[in-house]
């Protein structure tokens, strides 16, 4: 099993900035892929970013390109999302998501496991 935790949301005003992490344990994620999703109230779970843990390769939303860069530290098995540029629709929980395989994507359903998640919110 896969254990993920997350940590760093907050209150931010617009235009702000947070770094979000995410620790994983239980096993080794040489060749996984790590994610984060986020969900509005109301409003489905959507994709925001994802690092495959192997050679580093991502993948963003549209809607935060430019703006939020997805990273990730082998030696610690955290990945980290940093939010620049914040606004108001980046509001929502957080969920941090990998998966066993190599592929990475943007569908909810090819991750494997999921964080609780970590609160932002962004004030205008």
């Amino acid at each position: 099993q896969v254990q993920l935790v997350e940590s760093g949301g907050g209150l931010v005003q617009t235009g702000g900035s947070l770094r979000l992490s995410c620790v994983a344990s239980g096993r080794t994620f040489s060749s996984y892929v790590m994610g984060w999703f986020r969900q509005a109230p109301g409003k489905e779970r959507e994709f925001v970013a994802a690092i495959r843990w192997s050679g580093g390769t991502t993948l963003y939303a549209d809607s935060v390109k430019g703006r939020f860069t997805i990273s990730r530290d082998n030696a610690k098995n955290t990945v980290y999302l940093q939010m620049n540029s914040l606004k108001p629709e980046d509001t929502g929980v957080y969920y941090c998501t990998a998966t066993r395989t190599v592929i990475i994507t943007a569908l909810p359903g090819g991750y494997d496991y999921w964080g609780r998640g970590t609160q932002v919110a962004v004030s205008s």
